[in-house]
């Protein structure tokens, strides 16, 4: 056993789309936050959460051609293994903070109030400035 996550080998292509898909993920995201009155944010968190994967992906797909599988909480992991130093340790941060939202947004029972709602943006808009950078 090699200690390395699920991984996919994957093209250009599929890096391009990914960077779609996390600008679409994100821009959605911001627009639920900035729309709605709601008495709960997990909608937008969820986005913001898929976003941030895949904006990861995005990354790891340009940079070496792999993408994380199954277990999205390695993908801090793998984006790690493919830059090295090169990993903010802000941007890693960002990221977890982020992933470590996804199981209580989705499947928990406590509801995302307005002021996480609208600070997670900012830290993803953070994140995804980074990343567009590289991907």
């Amino acid at each position: 056993m090699t200690g390395k996550g699920p991984r996919k080998t994957v093209d250009d292509a599929h890096a391009r789309a990914r960077l779609l898909h996390a600008r679409e993920f994100h821009e959605s995201a911001r627009s639920l936050v900035i729309l709605a009155q709601s008495q709960s944010y997990n909608g937008a968190v969820t986005l913001m959460v898929h976003a941030a994967i895949a904006y990861s992906d995005a990354v790891t797909a340009k940079a070496r051609g792999v993408v994380n599988q199954q277990d999205h909480r390695n993908a801090p992991r793998l984006l790690r293994e493919v830059l090295g130093s090169h990993l903010p340790d802000r941007q890693e941060k960002i990221l977890r903070k982020l992933l470590g939202r996804k199981d209580e947004v989705n499947y928990g029972a406590r509801s995302t109030p307005l002021a996480e709602g609208e600070r997670l943006p900012v830290e993803l808009a953070e994140f995804a400035a980074w990343a567009e950078g590289l991907a």
